[in-house]
């Protein structure tokens, strides 16, 4: 049975043109071809980025963000109670209105407690600028490596220059030094941030990003097999040009250098538009749809990394679309936060000064009771908790 299935998963017609077999990329007369076997190593290395994330962002990333400024965020915990632990681990971390009241009664706290309970609970769970920064440099410090060695590595190929040389000689194109560790490389990074996801900040395209880095995955795994190499360095070298400028932006952003930021950010902008929306479909998808079929007919890996790019084009429309919205809203001065990012977790910071457990009993200057009732001009309970902190 299990070797049915291998016999069949590797079937000649599925991943090669027709009148071409395995044997025609077997290694012989001066030429290497890249070989699936080859991709085991991305295993370990995966792992070993990792490690060398969490040493960079330890003895780094933290101590940069120090000097930047940027400290842990000091905050209130939520105390230990399993009945509305379980309600937000199990069903919304934001209950609504008619929930509160039966989480009330079940807990033995009043509705107020256990609104302040969610809100502390959420904060636990909101990623930090310091976190934020250090990830972003370790994204910063890989991206900017990546582009730089993938431009060094394809600056003299003539593909390239001219993209028709991309297949010229397919499917026997030997594989070379550059080309081996730019792909292993890429493609171990990916893996382990397919593995920190759960760990990462989460954003609103926490989903999108699921999606992109297994299509990622996928199309360079394809592309390795069946030799299509000279095509996949340059699709990750432009992915890789706009990724250094949004990481390089965030960190100025995390700083608080907000006109290096806007500076970066509109760069970013501009050449994400330029290489996602205009090379990459129109010079990239349009040398894998086209040429390919000057050379042989078209087979089903041609259907399938054809269709793999148009994933990774609709993801780049909608990560475009947010970035225009960014666009609109800082132009018109409206720009408060990242369009990828979770309202819970850009939630007003609470307050750690002026909230405590005994919210209920709580003062205002004169001495009178905030439940009392707003005869005198004072604020209610609600309104005195829900505005902003800046009229406190």
């Amino acid at each position: 049975m299990f070797d049915t299935l291998y016999e069949w998963f590797w079937w000649d017609r599925i991943w090669l043109p027709v009148n071409l077999t395995w044997a025609d990329l077997e290694d012989k007369d001066g030429r290497v071809y890249a070989k699936a076997s080859h991709l085991y190593v991305t295993v370990p290395y995966t792992f070993t980025f990792l490690l060398i994330r969490y040493l960079f962002e330890r003895w780094i990333a933290t101590p940069l963000a120090l000097s930047f400024g940027i400290r842990e965020r000091v905050q209130l915990k939520a105390e230990d109670n399993y009945i509305l632990e379980y309600y937000y681990t199990t069903q919304s971390r934001n209950p609504p209105q008619s929930d509160l009241d039966g989480l009330s009664k079940k807990s033995s706290l009043s509705v107020r407690q256990v609104e302040r309970w969610f809100r502390r609970r959420r904060s636990q769970d909101r990623p930090g600028v310091l976190k934020k920064f250090r990830e972003s440099s370790w994204r910063f410090v890989f991206y900017l490596c990546a582009f730089i060695g993938g431009v060094v590595a394809l600056y003299e190929k003539e593909w390239f220059y001219d993209t028709l040389e991309v297949w010229r000689g397919f499917p026997k194109q030997s594989l070379l030094d550059s080309q081996y560790w730019y792909y292993i490389l890429e493609m171990s990074f990916y893996g382990s941030l397919l593995f920190s996801v759960a760990f990462d900040v989460k954003r609103k395209d926490f989903k999108e990003q699921i999606i992109h880095h297994l299509a990622t995955l996928t199309l360079l795994s394809f592309s390795w097999c069946v030799n299509y190499i000279r095509i996949g360095t340059l699709v990750m070298l432009v992915h890789d040009a706009s990724d250094v400028l949004l990481e390089s932006a965030k960190l100025f952003n995390y700083a608080k250098w907000e006109g290096t930021c806007q500076t970066l950010f509109i760069l970013f902008a501009i050449v994400f538009l330029v290489t996602r929306l205009i090379i990459f479909p129109f010079w990239l998808i349009h040398c894998t749809w086209v040429y390919p079929l000057h050379h042989y007919p078209p087979f089903f890996g041609y259907y399938f990394f054809n269709a793999m790019l148009v994933v990774l084009l609709c993801l780049h429309i909608f990560w475009a679309y947010l970035i225009l919205r960014m666009i609109r809203k800082f132009m018109f001065g409206t720009l408060t936060r990242d369009e990828r990012s979770d309202n819970d977790v850009e939630e007003e910071e609470e307050s750690t000064s002026t909230e405590d457990e005994g919210a209920e009993k709580h003062k205002l200057g004169n001495g009178l009771a905030v439940d009392e009732k707003n005869k005198n001009g004072y604020l209610s309970p609600q309104e005195y908790f829900s505005r902003p902190k800046t009229v406190q």
